[in-house]
């Protein structure tokens, strides 16, 4: 390997958060061997796939220079929907893809505030999930919807297909589409197009506000089924969860090598940034570190993931 090539490599940003993520599970292990059990494995995995889900239409979105704060109002509200249209006695494969018509619909509307009422993405996502948490909060009197739900329910979020868990099957389609579409398909290119010079993209006949109503359709979506995946996991509708949920994604996705503006990134970069939370948190949660310093380290983390794009991206 040459000189250049090497170093080249070296610049890949998915090597760097690659070398990162081993160097923390290392050390991880060494302080606590348990760390690698098959249990804790599966719990960080099942984890981070809701996270992954919707960072996989994130990513495509952020190329574009957008991005989706409404993805944690639109988890709890998708997973209230789930619950409870599934309570009514609907058909849990017909529940979920209604559920996930709901997220597409969040997305659409974030989508219209932000290309025909040229609303900041800041101000349109960050109402959105006020007012889908709201209504989540509202229609179930901000209590858990438990009883009388089939057993069926339980499915998506805690069934295996052999030794692997059902939001680890999801989790690996999702991510398999999403490379495709990203790599293969004129969807990722002009997303990538139209963050890196909006102007040129205009002048080469992409319209650029059809793709990112697109987009932001297409997270609300995977929102939606991360809603409905979260609510079978733990086996109710719960209004109190997902707090924090859309600032893990945008972690994940900055992380991964996606600037917020735009141009770059790639879904597999994604895919080893919300490693590395899943794994830091999992990894402090076993030493005890109470969840307020958590979360002071995400705020560290996030200050790196933009420093080292700002690095890698010149």
């Amino acid at each position: 390997m040459t000189k250049a090539a090497l170093k080249g490599l070296i610049q890949r940003q998915e090597f760097v958060l690659f070398a990162i993520l081993v160097v923390i599970c290392t050390v991880f292990t060494i302080i606590t061997p348990l760390f690698l059990s098959a249990y804790n494995i599966g719990n960080l995995l099942k984890a981070v796939s809701m996270i992954v889900i919707v960072a996989c239409g994130g990513t495509l979105l952020m190329m574009t220079a957008n991005f989706d704060l409404s993805t944690g109002g639109n988890l709890i509200f998708s997973n209230i929907i789930f619950a409870m249209t599934c309570l009514a006695g609907v058909p849990v494969v017909l529940a979920l893809g209604i559920t996930i018509l709901c997220g597409c619909a969040i997305g659409a509307i974030n989508g219209t505030l932000v290309t025909r009422f040229a609303v900041t993405p800041f101000i349109a996502t960050l109402g959105t999930w006020f007012v889908f948490k709201g209504i989540a909060k509202a229609i179930t009197d901000n209590n858990e919807i438990k009883a009388g739900l089939p057993k069926s329910f339980d499915f998506l979020g805690q069934a295996q297909l052999g030794p692997v868990p059902m939001p680890v099957v999801v989790l690996v389609v999702i991510v398999v589409v999403f490379l495709f579409l990203e790599r293969k398909t004129l969807l990722g290119k002009y997303s990538m197009a139209i963050g890196g010079n909006p102007t040129a993209a205009y002048l080469s006949g992409i319209d650029g506000n059809k793709i990112i109503f697109l987009l932001y359709t297409i997270t609300g979506g995977l929102a939606g089924l991360a809603g409905s995946i979260a609510a079978s996991r733990i086996g109710s509708g719960n209004p109190r969860m997902g707090d924090g949920f859309e600032f893990d994604v945008i972690i994940a996705i900055i992380l991964g090598g996606t600037p917020l503006s735009g141009g770059r990134g790639t879904i597999l970069g994604t895919l080893i940034g919300a490693l590395i939370v899943a794994v830091i948190g999992s990894g402090l949660n076993m030493l005890g570190m109470l969840s307020f310093w958590q979360l002071v380290l995400k705020g560290v983390i996030l200050l790196f993931a933009i420093l080292l794009n700002e690095k890698l991206g010149k």
